[in-house]
């Protein structure tokens, strides 16, 4: 494991001394200069106590070596911000084409959408899905599509499904944007964003139903960000007309009709 020379890097990043470390996590200085040295390895409490600390992963803690990490990478860390935000570790995501090489869009179905949060880089998991082409989207950009349940986001309803742009890097979403958001803890939703990333690290994600309140999501707790295109629906959205604007509707019609019986009877 890794995580002596890790604890030790993280420390010196923060300008701390092993004692002073020690004292915030509430332990002796032996112990901890122990885990930093290799002496001794750390229990699961004090890994999730090390993991709170320094605002890393348990996983990347134990497994990967900060030794090798760019200095960029070291200072997301030392704000708080493990997430790769700028999009500077490009994913390559997996994309299905039709028999003219275009780029298919896959529909990530009700069903499927439970699993999202674990399968969405798994290739195995993504040549299940259906797939739908709309030729006017731009052949540059990746889009998938998603399902929305619940009334939080009219007029966008319950059974919709909505095409979004993959978006790689998070620094550029503007506040007020209509975003998929795929967070570890809550998995697929669907909301408005403001980014504020540069004060807290983080996006408020609001809904257009007032009904629900607005809530914060840190950045490390965000898996992928899609830009809303637009939406399939299964209902018609319901349209309001004034006395005048249906009469004018009324007579349109009964001229077209006119038309329509004058053409038929020559």
């Amino acid at each position: 494991m890794e995580i002596g020379n890790n604890l030790k890097i993280l420390r010196k990043r923060l300008k701390k001394s092993q004692e002073e470390v020690a004292q915030d996590l509430k332990l002796t200085r032996s112990s901890y200069s122990g885990y930093e040295n290799g002496v001794a390895q750390p229990n699961l409490e004090n890994l999730v106590a090390f993991s709170d600390y320094y605002k890393v992963p348990i996983d990347d803690l134990v497994r990967k070596d900060f030794e090798n990490f760019s200095e960029n990478e070291l200072e997301r860390i030392d704000e708080g911000l493990y997430a790769d935000v700028k999009g500077q570790k490009l994913r390559v995501l997996t994309s299905m084409v039709n028999d003219q090489e275009e780029e298919l869009i896959e529909m990530v179905t009700l069903k499927a959408s439970a699993g999202y949060t674990s399968g969405y880089a798994d290739p195995d998991y993504l040549k299940v899905l259906p797939t739908f082409h709309l030729p006017f989207l731009s052949k540059n950009k990746k889009y998938r599509s998603f399902p929305i349940q619940g009334d939080s986001m009219p007029p966008v309803v319950e059974g919709s499904y909505v095409v979004a742009e993959f978006v790689q890097n998070w620094m550029t979403i503007r506040s007020s944007t209509p975003c998929i958001v795929v967070t570890k803890e809550d998995g697929i939703v669907f909301k408005v964003v403001h980014n504020l990333l540069d004060s807290a690290q983080s996006f408020q994600l609001c809904s257009t139903n007032t009904f629900y309140k607005p809530y914060f999501v840190h950045a490390n707790d965000i898996l992928e960000m899609w830009r809303f295109v637009n939406y399939i629906s299964p209902e018609l959205t319901e349209v309001r007309m004034d006395d005048n604007d249906l009469s004018k509707s009324l007579q349109d019609l009964q001229k077209e009709v006119h038309e329509l019986k004058s053409l038929i009877n020559r």
